[in-house]
């Protein structure tokens, strides 16, 4: 029997042709695809008054904004301590400091009311992350962050194609970034971008992923490169491969269809576990975000057992995440009160959600769901 696992990407002929495309043109490094790309995705985002910028992996998104607003050794960074290491890395690798927010019960994003406690004379910005299936208080945040004159970085790994008050992630944040890894509700095989307001940011994000260099973006674009040019700053090799823009590009014209889908699954999942008492679902219709995975809470007596019962009924699962606080690394960083992340984090498991899932899959998980509390359990020691 086939292992069912978490995630799965959408790989179909649409991909594969563009990967071939690309291949044949030769051009492997950042070229024409990564312009066409970032093209299509401000179109598909709406933002006719900001900028995409693409790069390699959403890691070095989240890292290229901390350097494009500034930070500095000793700056703080609020996060949710119930995020990626990508984000906490990303701000130790300037030098700053994180420090640990807690979340909402209900949506699993951090929460507003105590960001503020947490605000002293060294923050300099508030990273605002999407989870799963449920979206931060943006407004909310940004009102703090007009109070204290911070930047916000909104993470929407989690997010593209989602809908906040009716806006389109991406087309109202201060900064956003997005997240193209294998595992995303959409694939560049691996790549990340970001959103940014003005000319003066593209421009020096387009040196910093380019490893300092100030080529044309527009002159690469055209699938070639000056042979002469300038270093006028710090950067990296973050710049996205043609390669990776085309496929892409092929996962963006699917975009709506992967939203239906997954909106689908999510909803049916609901519906088939909510007459399991053992399990909380997520608080979500559903109706306007394009879900990157799907989560249950379990008693955490019970979760290590759970997830081997599914293992052997070959279905895989995951922990999406063990908080920050928990790691060695962030043991002495600032942190507030973090009891719903502590509780979150010991509950928390990820159930298979694949794009153009059959609806016979999910009732398998379920079921397997169903039988394993059907019995009485032996209670496992945290």
């Amino acid at each position: 029997m086939d292992q069912i696992p978490v995630f799965k990407p959408l790989i179909e002929d649409e991909e594969k042709n563009a990967a071939l495309k690309s291949l044949e043109v030769g051009w492997l490094g950042m070229g024409a695809s990564v312009g066409e790309f970032e093209d299509a995705l401000k179109a598909f985002i709406g933002c006719d008054d900001r900028y995409v910028v693409a790069v390699n992996t959403g890691h070095a998104a989240l890292h290229l904004a901390m350097m494009l607003i500034g930070l500095e050794p000793g700056d703080e960074v609020i996060t949710p301590s119930f995020n990626n290491v990508a984000d906490f890395q990303a701000i130790l690798a300037v030098g700053a400091l994180p420090v640990l927010c807690d979340i909402r019960e209900d949506t699993l994003c951090i929460d507003a009311m105590k960001v503020e406690e947490l605000i002293g004379p060294k923050t300099k910005a508030i990273i605002v992350m999407d989870y799963g299936c449920c979206l931060a208080d943006y407004d909310d945040i940004s009102d703090l962050a007009a109070k204290y004159n911070l930047r916000v970085i909104h993470d929407a790994a989690h997010s593209i194609g989602s809908y906040y008050k009716g806006k389109k992630v991406g087309m109202f944040s201060d900064i956003c970034m997005f997240s193209f890894d294998p595992v995303k509700t959409i694939t560049c095989i691996d790549g990340g971008a970001l959103v940014v307001k003005t000319q003066e940011e593209v421009d020096l994000l387009h040196q910093m992923r380019l490893v300092g260099m100030g080529q044309s973006a527009g002159e690469m674009y055209k699938n070639q490169r000056a042979w002469t040019y300038d270093v006028s700053c710090l950067g990296f090799r973050y710049h996205m491969a043609n390669l990776h823009a085309a496929i892409g590009l092929a996962q963006l014209e699917k975009i709506n269809d992967i939203t239906d889908s997954r909106q689908a699954s999510c909803i049916l999942y609901n519906e088939l576990l909510e007459g399991v008492k053992q399990v909380r679902t997520p608080k979500s219709d559903f109706m306007d975000v394009t879900p990157f995975h799907y989560y249950i809470r379990v008693n955490p007596e019970y979760r290590h057992s759970l997830r081997e019962f599914l293992k052997n009924n070959s279905i895989d699962t995951g922990v999406h995440w063990q908080p920050g606080h928990w790691f060695a690394l962030l043991s002495d960083v600032r942190k507030g009160d973090l009891n719903v992340t502590n509780m979150v984090g010991e509950q928390i498991l990820s159930l298979p959600l694949h794009s153009n899932m059959e609806s016979a899959t999910i009732m398998k998980i379920v079921k397997a769901i169903e039988i394993f509390f059907s019995v009485p359990r032996v209670k496992r020691e945290k």
